[in-house]
């Protein structure tokens, strides 16, 4: 192996000018490439497709509504209810709005407004039905009565109207694809979509219009012509985006779609004649929420330049040589920028949920930027020209640092046992990131370092630092407490310290959540306008806006399945089964709607609100069984119980499918087959399976494949112990900390457990490997190799763990709780494996090794 290192060393050295041109021309093609890259959200990469709850929802996403809903809510804040006119044509406005939405499935759109919206009214002629506002409406005050009344009739007063009666729902489901576009353009454009929302907001909430004119001519445009309104400035995204102005072209009647850019556009404010101070809307969903997660990622860039300048600082502190800081920092971000050009290449795009990745494998890369730079230092300040010191660099952290950054891969690659789309899209991309980092890293900074000459200032300081640690001043002092670590008698305090860690943090470990936890989503701040919006229409509506559906398959039964009592009874049970479930806050279903009409034909008798056990019996309701109310499909084949959570806690949604499930098998009825099932819960539930079937998997096989490579590496099962037991107390340490903040383990933390026990093998592999080079050449103690391993690269380790800490430290001052959670997480595992590697380390080496290898 020291051979072929050796070899490749010199190939690298020897050729170094043609490789500089190819590195360059490579850097070059990719930063042209990044160019095209593109956000590339998607609900359906949120879902583990192939999860048996998964299956169940895209098998009748045709009939149902599936779990990409919008909820746009209008409250009404003056005096009085919503039966006023200026809500009312306010409510008409919105309802349009959201219909005309791309991707929205308009057969599914449900208000007041809307024609599937109906009451039914017994009357001396029979029952009448009719849409709860009249196709004529026009706002006089008897027909605004009339609108009270039907709404009070359509059983309609706390799903779309709030139960105080001061707030009306728009429901809608939202594809992945519009189907009104050539095919080649059918995927949705979720920025368009949270656009078209933020524009129902900003129509009766800002109290200003935004105009977009051109600012010189346009064939065959106008300057000073309209492109573009809207009740939102869009602010830097009008210099961004091209605007589509349809115009008729000169001697044409159809309208020509005319591309303008946004430079070519000025922006004048106009005042709003539709806002209403009375008037407040708030909105939730996924495309909602990508759009709010969108902007909280501005801040990310703001955050990794802040922690770039720290990074920056503490680098030249640390080195006290601008060149030395330029080329760690340029290397560090090489693989980012290859990473992001090479994702158009293989057909990804950015997606938000995984922004975050390009500034975890920039912490890598400072990292070992770090250990190899400190190394050059080391050789030039011995006396080395910069062409021997990359190669004695070179030579020495090669083999550990290619280790290490295969260690880091594999952490990411194990993240792909949980069959999420957008986990494998996360492991694929954080894969090619880090082992990118080995060329650029191990490859490019060799030969940069080759051309660079050390400050002279830089040697005279680092010589006088050397100098006064042979004087036995602090830093020496330093060394040799922490040698100590590496004496039996002190190991046993690291055993006692670590044990009691180990048993603190078992015991909170056992409280970390698989999935969310609190209220609203976790990816926000509590005060954020979309969790606002969250408690808004949850507190004033029965159904809440967590919901998870079952599916009662009843395809053998002749005719209509909901006229056998053997269905609809068995429907009627689960229902009354289900509103004793804790977490449950209320459940819809045929059974329960049928149990009304059937009493409503008997003068509202509750004593007649029963399910007949006859068909004659049972088609009294069958207007509870008519496909419309979106319960069924036709011949009630297939039938939804729909079922309102208090939250989408994890424990919570464990419960009730647990209960879901026990009720199905304590239950069998032949014929009917009750499916997990749909809603956003439903997704949340099977998510949270798909990441709890694989965390044991997931450990199982990082931890099975770092042993394997540390025994390939160091050819010994006690140096193998000594890295991998401190990474293992750290990855529970990291479960408990999760436990305490409230963070659960998700698809969004799961790059943080990853690449933590990537960061601490990084730090054991080259700290060890340097102390089995002393003992193994030099004949040195455990002890004394442990201290010449620290001065070589503890100090590096120490420092680089320090630095990427107070960098993504300052993450949690994000408005995005996600990152903020992510860089509080990151910044723990970051210290706390540097000091596993510095402490415990050694202890365990103390007692395995000892003395072997030292000199007879």
């Amino acid at each position: 192996m020291e051979n072929f290192v050796k070899a490749c060393s010199a190939l690298l050295l020897g050729w170094r000018k043609p490789l500089s041109v190819l590195f360059t021309a490579v850097t070059l093609f990719f930063g042209w490439s990044a160019t095209h890259i593109k956000l590339d959200p998607g609900f359906l990469k949120l879902i583990p497709i192939e999860h048996p709850y998964m299956r169940t929802m895209m098998e009748y996403m045709k009939d149902f509504s599936g779990a990409n809903t919008l909820l746009v809510n209008l409250r009404w804040k003056g005096e009085g209810d919503i039966y006023n006119p200026e809500f009312m044509d306010a409510m008409r406005k919105a309802t349009d709005e959201v219909f005309f939405i791309p991707g929205i499935n308009r057969t599914a759109v449900a208000s007041i407004y809307t024609p599937n919206t109906y009451y039914i009214e017994i009357t001396e002629d029979g029952f009448k039905g009719e849409p709860v506002v009249p196709a004529k409406f026009s706002g006089q005050p008897e027909e605004l009565d009339r609108v009270r009344h039907n709404v009070k009739l359509s059983g309609q007063i706390g799903l779309l109207v709030a139960n105080d009666g001061k707030a009306a729902l728009i429901r809608a489901n939202l594809q992945d694809y519009d189907p009104s576009k050539p095919q080649e353009e059918q995927r949705v454009d979720y920025w368009e979509v949270q656009n078209r929302l933020e524009e129902i907001r900003g129509r009766f909430e800002n109290p200003k219009k935004y105009v977009y004119k051109l600012k010189e001519d346009h064939p065959p445009l106008k300057a000073g012509e309209v492109v573009s309104e809207g009740y939102v400035d869009h602010g830097i995204a009008l210099f961004m985006q091209t605007f589509k102005a349809l115009r008729p072209a000169e001697g044409q009647d159809a309208p020509q779609v005319i591309p303008v850019k946004g430079s070519e556009v000025s922006v004048e404010t106009v005042d709003n004649p539709e806002y209403n101070a009375k008037i407040e809307v708030n909105i939730i969903g996924f495309a909602r929420l990508l759009g709010d997660v969108i902007k909280g990622l501005l801040g990310v860039f703001a955050f990794f330049g802040l922690a770039f300048l720290i990074t920056m600082a503490l680098l030249y502190f640390y080195s006290r040589s601008v060149r030395l800081t330029v080329v760690a920092l340029v290397v560090a971000l090489l693989p980012v920028l290859w990473l992001i050009g090479t994702l158009p290449l293989i057909g990804f795009g950015v997606d938000p949920m995984s922004i975050l990745v390009p500034f975890l494998i920039f912490s890598i890369g400072v990292s070992h930027a770090v250990q190899m730079t400190s190394a050059w230092r080391h050789e030039v300040v011995a006396g080395a020209d910069s062409l021997q010191a990359a190669d004695s660099a070179f030579r020495k952290l090669f083999i550990p640092g290619a280790v290490a950054l295969l260690t880091n891969a594999l952490g990411f690659a194990v993240i792909m046992f949980i069959d999420i789309p957008i986990v494998h899209e996360l492991g694929i991309t954080a894969c090619i990131g880090v082992l990118l980092m080995i060329v650029t890293n191990k490859m490019i900074l060799p030969i940069i370092l080759s051309h660079v000459s050390l400050e002279e200032s830089c040697k005279q300081h680092h010589r006088q630092r050397a100098q006064n640690c042979n004087d036995n001043r602090f830093s020496e002092r330093c060394w040799k407490w922490i040698g100590r670590c590496a004496e039996p008698r002190t190991a046993l305090v690291m055993f006692g310290i670590g044990l009691s860690v180990l048993a603190v943090a078992t015991v909170l470990s056992r409280d970390m959540v698989i999935g969310d936890l609190g209220r609203g989503v976790p990816e926000l701040r509590p005060d954020s306008r979309y969790n606002r919006d969250n408690d808004v229409i949850g507190s004033n509506y029965n159904i809440g806006t967590d919901l998870l559906t079952v599916i009662a398959e009843a395809k053998d039964f002749e005719g209509d399945s909901c006229l056998h009592y053997e269905v609809v009874g068995l429907i009627d049970r689960f229902e009354l089964y289900l509103r004793g479930v804790d977490g449950v806050r209320s459940v819809t279903s045929v059974a329960g709607i049928g149990k009304l009409v059937i009493s409503a034909f008997n003068e509202g008798n509750p004593r007649w609100r029963a399910l007949p056990r006859t068909q004659t019996g049972l088609s009294t309701g069958s207007k509870a069984f008519d496909p419309n109310l979106g319960l069924n499909n036709e011949g009630c084949k297939a039938i939804q119980v729909m079922i309102f959570t208090n939250n989408h806690d994890g424990t919570t949604i464990a419960h009730v499918v647990a209960e879901i499930k026990k009720f199905i098998e304590a239950n069998p009825t032949p014929g009917v087959n009750l499916r997990l099932a749909t809603g956003n819960v439903g997704v949340m539930a099977a998510t949270n399976e798909a990441v709890a079937e694989a965390e044991e998997t997931m450990l199982l096989a990082i931890f099975g494949a770092l042993t394997l490579l540390c025994l390939i590496t160091f050819r010994s099962l006690k140096a193998t112990l000594c890295v991998l037991v401190p990474l293992a107390l750290v990855s529970i340490c990291c479960n408990a900390l999760m436990a305490m903040l409230g963070i659960g383990l998700k698809v969004a933390t799961l790059p943080v457990v990853a690449l933590g026990v990537g960061v601490g093998v990084d730090y054991g592999i080259y700290l060890f490997e340097q102390i089995q080079h002393e003992m193994r050449e030099h004949r040195s103690s455990f002890r004394e190799a442990f201290e010449a391993a620290m001065r070589q690269r503890g100090s590096a380790a120490v420092f680089t763990a320090i630095t990427m800490a107070i960098g993504v430290g300052t993450w949690t001052l994000s408005a995005l709780k996600l990152q903020a959670d992510m860089g509080l997480l990151l910044a723990f595992m970051f210290v706390v494996n540097m000091l596993g590697a510095i402490c415990l380390l050694p202890a365990l080496g103390a007692w395995f090794f000892g003395n072997e290898g030292k000199k007879a």
